[in-house]
């Protein structure tokens, strides 16, 4: 999210506000900007987002429901360690679930919503981008909307629900080793991603609910190791 945007959205109603302030200090953490150990007190935090005390402990109980801060007695939020292992782990989890979640929504998503994604992912398949211009963020919104139509079209109003209090910390992951390549120039791993996501989407349109979970199985277990090395939050600091 930009820094106009996030502005914006500081702005708006409160449910908005506390989602803006769980991804901005969500990123901060997967950046390494924000170490382990560190506190988050709320006071500061209101004073620095223009928010009152509310907004602020509710993004920390939702940071603390993902697994990124702990919430100690007398203490207050502290941010945690966050090893390559447990981001191995979480992925396991989101495995599961959207692998589940793939499954039910074949046969689910309409065929022009399947084949406009699938046009998406063969552009940026076959992009060569020498620099950003924009490119990541095209990879991300095609990656949004294939995740989100998945969960939305899946009949299970509570695996949608958990899909979607989860996410926040799958798009940091992936938007902070996004912005790894983007720095060098790198793109190699977004034109993988595409054709990982190419192949959820040929799976779905063949109405192959098996062929389309493994393809999605493949996606996040290769994503889950790259993020793993790519992630300044897994790393030691000395």
């Amino acid at each position: 999210m930009t820094a106009t945007r996030r502005t914006a959205a500081l702005k708006c109603d409160h449910g908005l506000r506390r989602q803006t302030i769980v991804e901005s200090l969500l990123a901060e953490v997967c950046q390494g900007r924000l170490r382990a150990g560190g506190h988050l007190v709320t006071r500061a935090l209101a004073e620095r987002f223009g928010v009152s005390h509310t907004p602020i402990r509710e993004a920390l109980v939702s940071l603390a429901g993902i697994g990124i801060v702990d919430l100690l007695p007398n203490r207050g939020a502290v941010v945690r360690r966050v090893s390559a292992d447990e981001v191995r782990e979480i992925c396991e989890v989101r495995c599961v679930l959207e692998c589940e979640a793939t499954r039910c929504a074949c046969g689910r998503i309409g065929l022009a919503e399947l084949h406009e994604l699938a046009d998406d992912l063969r552009t940026l398949q076959a992009a060569r981008p020498a620099r950003a211009n924009g490119f990541i963020d095209q990879a991300r919104a095609v990656d949004n909307r294939l995740h989100d139509v998945i969960s939305a079209s899946c009949g299970n109003g509570f695996l949608a629900k958990e899909l979607g209090r989860l996410k926040v910390l799958f798009r940091a992951f992936r938007d902070v080793s996004w912005q790894q390549e983007e720095e060098r120039n790198d793109f190699h791993r977004l034109a993988e991603e595409a054709r990982e996501h190419l192949a959820i989407v040929e799976g779905l349109l063949a109405g192959d609910g098996e062929a389309a979970a493994k393809a999605m199985a493949h996606h996040i277990r290769t994503g889950g190791r790259y993020w793993g090395r790519t992630i300044p939050m897994t790393r030691d600091h000395g």
